[in-house]
C-alpha cells in the first residue's frame, strides 16, 4: 500500500498575492515552493504520493494545480476551489472535470474559516454549491475553527452522500493547551460517518519554537477517540508546517503523537484511507 501525504501545498509570490501571508512570521515560507523542493522530503520520509490542495480562491490556481499534478506522478489528485455561491456552480466544476487533467480534481475546499459569518455553511446558496459537488462524486475538505463546527455539522447532516474531509482537525488553541469550544464542537461532527479528518496542521497551531509531541497528544488522542483510525488521513499541510520545523521534524512529531494502533490501522492511516476518500 502506497504512502500518501493527503495535504500539501505549491505557490508562488510572484504571481499570486496569498492574503494569509501577510506579517513578518511568515518570511521564512514567502518564496516559490513546487515539486523539487518537495520530492526530496518525500523520498526521506518513504511517502509516495500526495493531494495538492488549493491555497487561493482562485480558478486559475485550480487550473494551474491540475496541469501540475498531471505532470508529477507524486501529486496523484487536486483539492482545488471554485465559487460555491455562484449559480454556475455546477457548470464550473464540469469545467474543471471535463478538461485535460480534470480527472486529477479529486475534490474542493475553500477558507471558510475567513468568512466574516460563522455560519456561512448555512447559506442557500452554499448549499446549493455543496449539493453540485456531491452530485459529480468530489469531497469537500472543511477548513474551519471551533467557531464554524456547528454550521459544518449541520451541512454534513443535510448532505449524507456527500465526503468531507475535516483540515488540520479544525484548528485547535494547541499552543494554549485547550480550547473548550473545540472539545464542545467536535463529538457532533464526529459522530457523522461522511466526515474523515486530516492530521494535519497541528504543528502550527502549537507554539513554533518550542512545541513537543507532548503538545499535540491530547489533541491527536480525542480525534482518534472521536474519529477511530477508520477516519484518519495523515497530511503534512507543507510548506506551511515549515514555520515550525521541516518535514521530518513534523512526521516524527505527529508519530510520536499517535495513540497505539496496530499495523494495518497504520497503514490506512497513512494512506489507505486517503486513497479510499479521495477515490485515486
Amino acid at each position: 500500500m502506497q504512502r500518501i501525504d493527503a495535504h500539501q501545498h505549491f505557490w508562488d509570490p510572484a504571481g499570486y498575492t496569498y492574503p494569509w501571508m501577510a506579517g513578518d512570521a511568515m518570511d521564512p515560507v514567502r518564496r516559490a515552493f513546487g515539486p523539487d523542493d518537495l520530492l526530496p522530503s518525500l523520498r526521506a520520509a518513504g511517502i509516495d504520493a500526495t493531494i495538492l490542495v488549493q491555497t487561493l480562491s482562485s480558478p486559475a490556481e485550480t487550473r494551474e494545480f491540475l496541469k501540475l499534478a498531471a505532470d508529477t506522478d507524486a501529486v496523484r489528485g487536486v483539492v482545488g476551489w471554485v465559487d460555491l455561491t455562484s449559480p454556475s456552480v455546477g457548470d464550473d466544476l464540469d469545467e474543471l472535470l471535463d478538461g485535460p487533467s480534470g480527472r486529477r480534481l479529486v475534490g474542493v475546499r475553500h477558507q471558510v474559516h475567513d468568512e466574516p459569518d460563522p455560519d456561512w455553511l448555512r447559506r442557500d446558496d452554499v448549499r446549493r454549491g455543496l449539493s453540485a459537488v456531491q452530485r459529480r462524486g468530489l469531497t469537500y475538505d472543511l477548513l474551519i475553527r471551533a467557531r464554524e463546527i456547528p454550521a459544518a455539522t449541520d451541512a454534513v447532516r443535510r448532505f449524507p452522500e456527500l465526503r468531507y474531509v475535516l483540515d488540520h482537525i479544525a484548528k485547535p488553541r494547541i499552543a494554549a493547551g485547550r480550547d473548550d469550544p473545540w472539545m464542545r464542537g467536535m463529538p457532533a461532527l464526529a459522530a457523522e460517518p461522511n466526515v474523515s479528518v486530516k492530521l494535519s496542521g497541528m504543528v502550527t497551531e502549537a507554539d513554533w519554537a518550542s512545541w513537543t509531541p507532548g503538545d499535540l497528544r491530547p489533541f491527536v488522542g480525542r480525534v482518534v477517540e472521536w474519529f477511530t483510525p477508520r477516519r484518519l488521513l495523515f497530511g503534512s499541510d507543507w510548506p506551511v508546517c515549515l514555520l515550525a520545523g521541516s518535514y521530518e521534524d513534523m512526521l516524527a512529531g505527529l508519530t510520536a503523537a499517535l495513540p497505539a494502533m496496530s499495523p494495518n490501522e497504520l497503514e490506512q492511516v497513512f494512506g489507505g484511507n486517503a486513497e479510499r476518500i479521495y477515490r485515486i
